[in-house]
């Protein structure tokens, strides 16, 4: 992959996106503009899990405008991804591919635990490093990550469904703020804290660290009012409790340095920090100036220089589930050597897509630690249902469809796999597997495939098939594979080969 000197993270938050620039110097990131607007989706979310239309459209035009400030950007120099609301919304879907047209780059969504690392990882960035355990609280509009770790490794990851505009909307409506509210706001959110809370307690690390607009928010409060030094104390947010519920609405707020776009989601994220420091048995938070996109940044300077979380998740996985390494090396090379031979002719070709593939081959065969009986489908179930560290949903998904499609029968996976995947990677796979069945480094012939639409042609050596009866048959089945599906797989001289067999067979015959 290139390097770049300007990179760019958008995070699709489900109060506010953001749009952030850094310039790149070295291994180090530096802000060069940061964009903020308030769009609230998580408050487009209805009961039936749908995302209304009037959400959809301040998404899209906040995204126009970020469009048009990345404009010129090389698309892997840009990562955009999509959290909570996206995560829960039944038509995230059909919303993403308006959203990705409006912003000119493809948009991920992302799981709560690999949200939860890369908050992490932007949370150390920005402070003093340390050998002690910290923990890192950030409360979203949707969702809040907690995680606990040293440096930039996280030990323990969770992600729960509360967050600042969720719970405003649902124990606030229409601003009203009263004790009551407030008790089952926050009894609500101890109750989500619990099943957790015995992992992320106190005992578990030296400081708590509080990131996202929601902790930075309350703490600057808290300070301007006179309830605190600017970091969060119980006794800082039972002040600030107090004098919302003697405003009574968010309407009559008196406090000093409040914003008016943070008004509505106060009360929610106030109930929501107030219950994890009583849970968690944290006396005093300090707040963190990096979070999510500085995460994104890092994250995206790892791929750029060669540091990719994904290869160090694929790594893990192969050494968790015994994965015969030299075997998966081995198809792996072949593998990615077949696409970008069947992919030389296109001008957009992106070693995103090689390096995927290579990423299937490495662990193809993780379900045989399940199974060998239909292994494929153990490892395409893993693949899509595993938390794994780096990779989005959609890089999961797509994964586990290449995995599941590298052997048997294609054509009953076809219509899952018709414009999902790449037609190119699922038979450099199947070649690759096919190749290296007997599991040995033994020398290949010169393998030549070409791809025209959806006919493809694979040269090998005659005298080497010849030589090779198991591995001509397992491709004259692979051609029949392909047929079935109305996609045409020729290897020329196989029929020549039959040809053979048959008169020689004949010829046998005629002897006795």
């Amino acid at each position: 992959m290139a390097e770049y000197e300007t990179l760019a993270a958008v995070d699709l938050g489900s109060n506010s996106f953001h749009c952030q620039v850094a310039r790149v110097v070295g291994d180090q990131i530096y802000p060069l503009d940061n964009l903020r607007e308030p769009v609230r989706l998580g408050a487009g979310v209805g009961p039936d899990k749908l995302l209304d239309e009037a959400a959809q459209d301040r998404a899209i035009a906040c995204l126009h405008r970020f469009g048009e400030r990345l404009r010129g950007f090389d698309r892997r120099a840009v990562r955009a991804v999509g959290t909570n609301s996206l995560r829960v919304a039944k038509n995230a879907h059909s919303f993403l591919k308006r959203a990705q047209d409006a912003l000119g780059f493809p948009i991920e969504v992302i799981a709560g635990r690999e949200e939860a690392r890369l908050i992490f990882i932007g949370v150390q960035h920005g402070l003093p490093p340390t050998r002690d355990e910290r923990l890192v609280v950030d409360i979203g509009g949707g969702s809040t990550e907690f995680i606990v770790g040293s440096r930039f490794r996280p030990a323990r990851l969770a992600s729960l469904y509360m967050g600042c505009v969720s719970y405003s909307m649902r124990y606030f409506p229409e601003g009203r703020l009263t004790r009551a509210a407030f008790k089952r706001a926050e009894l609500a959110a101890r109750n989500e804290l619990q099943p957790i809370a015995s992992e992320f307690s106190s005992k578990h690390w030296v400081q708590a660290i509080g990131s996202s607009g929601t902790a930075r928010a309350l703490a600057e409060i808290a300070q301007a009012n006179g309830f605190g030094d600017g970091t969060i104390t119980p006794a800082a947010l039972d002040r600030l409790r107090a004098s919302l519920t003697r405003a009574g609405d968010t309407g009559h707020l008196v406090l000093t340095d409040v914003k008016p776009d943070r008004v509505p989601v106060l009360p929610g994220g106030l109930a929501i920090l107030s219950a994890v420091l009583s849970e968690l048995r944290i006396e005093r938070m300090t707040v963190a100036s990096g979070g999510m996109r500085e995460g994104l940044l890092y994250d995206l300077l790892g791929r750029v220089h060669r540091n990719d979380m994904r290869d160090v998740t694929v790594a893990q996985f192969m050494q968790r589930y015994h994965v015969d390494a030299p075997q998966a090396r081995r198809v792996c090379a072949l593998a990615q050597d077949l696409y970008r031979k069947l992919a030389a002719a296109d001008r957009d070709f992106d070693e995103t897509d090689a390096l995927r593939l290579g990423w299937a081959a490495k662990l193809h065969e993780i379900g045989i630690s399940v199974a060998y009986s239909g292994y494929h489908k153990h490892s395409a179930y893993i693949l899509e249902k595993a938390d794994m560290p780096g990779f989005s949903r959609d890089e999961q998904a797509q994964l586990a469809l290449l995995v599941l499609a590298h052997r048997r029968s294609i054509r009953k996976i076809h219509a899952r796999l018709e414009g999902a995947v790449d037609w190119r990677s699922v038979l450099a796979l199947r070649l690759a597997v096919l190749f290296y069945r007997g599991r040995t480094d033994s020398a290949l012939p010169p393998i030549q495939p070409k791809a025209e639409g959806r006919k493809f042609r694979v040269t090998v050596d005659p005298d080497w098939l010849a030589r090779n009866p198991l591995t001509a048959t397992a491709l004259r089945e692979e051609t029949l594979e392909w047929d079935r599906i109305g996609i045409e797989l020729r290897v020329p001289g196989l029929e020549d080969l039959d040809t053979a067999a048959d008169r020689s067979l004949s010829l046998s015959v005629s002897d006795d």
